[in-house]
């Protein structure tokens, strides 16, 4: 009787440096760029120039010990696995719980900006074909995760290239309709729309963290990983802060909101009073973006799925790989109901805010785990951890309180199964 060939228990490292930033910048420059500056733009008017410089800086120290718990722990599930390596088992269970709860509704916001910016391109009915849209989306690129990662990156580096010329189109372009006047009054409230804002705008820098989630892929981790995410956050952060730049000088903080409201494609509807080609030009970037973070957010999730079946926190089967190695299917398809499921909200700033919260406490538990790496394995100093703590706890109860209150309510009923099911 023939024997079937032994199943892979560990991925593939097919990922180097290029790749690697090619997957962060695919996660970053999508739904933060497209939507959520318009989101922002909403809460604390011009300032959205300063709560997006804000951002980029606590996303720098955040990747910095998300780099070198990386390099020292290069394993897929990021820190879901620094956790329960260098804290205790219930915050590396909370670690994962939160980045499954805050990256869904960021996977969620990017399939609805997607559907907003082809319908809006189109001249449809947002109410009629947003949802359906979405989901048409999510299944998707659930297919091309299913084929492997290198498959992935290859339509993620078509994907950012688009996304890169469109971005560069509008700022050079828009930057003759740039008025000083539209950046005042420049601090509308005194400073609490200020620090919710930074809170959003925090969450849009957050796609570095696939590369670590994806460390268990990447060739010469301790070198590639820390390189990566650094070249990754300094090209994101001139582009967040160009475009957000251009975007209320052209049009004004109030008009960048309210083109959220009206279609969820703000930069789409800027665009059109630069040139009909321009706009053109943006609506495609916009959609080819939101394709690369939806993409980049499945094959993450999944990642995190992987890890937490591997460990017992959630049944064995999600932690089946396919024949070759190079994906979790079962981890696939469940992520895309979970995100399949948040689309049916259809509202991008719903699903965006709820993501804030629970991304700040994934990363306030990332940098606790960082502050306990050995002195002898230390790339980066350890003020660095605990300022990125200090960031994160504050900025989390920035954002409404019903997101908060909801977010602390879910968090507490993902520890009571890990709880309920570590007793069984």
């Amino acid at each position: 009787m023939a024997m079937s060939p032994q199943q892979p228990d560990r991925l593939r490292r097919e990922l180097g440096v290029g790749g690697a930033v090619l997957l962060g910048l695919g996660s970053i420059l999508g739904t933060g760029v497209f939507v959520s500056l318009g989101i922002a733009a909403g809460i604390t008017g011009s300032s959205v120039v300063l709560a997006v410089a804000l951002a980029a800086l606590l996303a720098t120290m955040n990747g910095l010990n998300s780099a070198q718990l990386a390099a020292n722990h290069p394993v897929s599930g990021g820190t879901y696995e620094y956790g329960y390596h260098y804290l205790r088992p219930w915050l590396g269970f909370l670690a994962g719980w939160a980045f499954l709860v805050a990256k869904s509704a960021s996977a969620a916001t990017a399939a609805l900006g997607f559907a907003g910016y082809v319908i809006h391109l189109f001249g449809q009915d947002p109410g009629a074909w947003l949802v359906p849209l979405a989901l048409f989306a999510v299944g998707a690129l659930t297919g091309v995760v299913l084929a492997g990662l290198r498959r992935s990156n290859t339509v993620n580096t078509l994907i950012v290239t688009i996304t890169l010329v469109s971005l560069a189109a509008f700022v050079f372009v828009g930057l003759a309709d740039v008025a000083g006047e539209r950046y005042e009054p420049f601090l509308t409230d005194g400073g609490p729309g200020l620090l919710e804002a930074t809170a959003l705008a925090f969450v849009a820098f957050t796609g570095y963290g696939r590369i670590a989630t994806l460390g268990e892929e990447v060739r010469r981790p301790a070198e590639t990983i820390p390189k990566a995410v650094i070249i990754t956050l300094i090209v994101s952060a001139v582009i967040y802060a160009s475009v957000s730049a251009v975007g209320v000088g052209a049009a004004t903080a109030a008009g960048l909101a309210s083109a959220v409201d009206s279609t969820a494609a703000p930069l789409e509807v800027i665009a059109e009073s630069f040139s009909p080609d321009i706009s053109l030009f943006v609506a495609i970037g916009a959609i080819t973006a939101m394709l690369g973070v939806l993409l980049n957010l499945i094959l993450g999730l999944s990642r995190v799925v992987l890890a937490m079946g591997r460990r017992d926190d959630l049944p064995p089967v999600t932690a089946r790989l396919n024949a070759t190695g190079t994906t979790p299917p079962v981890a696939v398809l469940i992520v895309a109901v979970i995100i399949g499921g948040l689309v049916l909200i259809g509202d991008v700033k719903t699903t965006w805010t709820f993501s804030a919260f629970t991304v700040l406490v994934y990363y306030a538990i990332t940098n606790l785990a960082a502050l306990q790496i050995p002195v002898g394995d230390r790339r980066f100093p350890r003020w660095l951890a605990w300022a990125g703590l200090a960031g994160c706890l504050f900025l989390a109860f920035w954002v409404d309180a019903a997101v908060w209150i909801t977010g602390l309510v879910v968090l507490v009923i993902g520890l009571g199964w890990h709880l309920l099911r570590r007793r069984r």
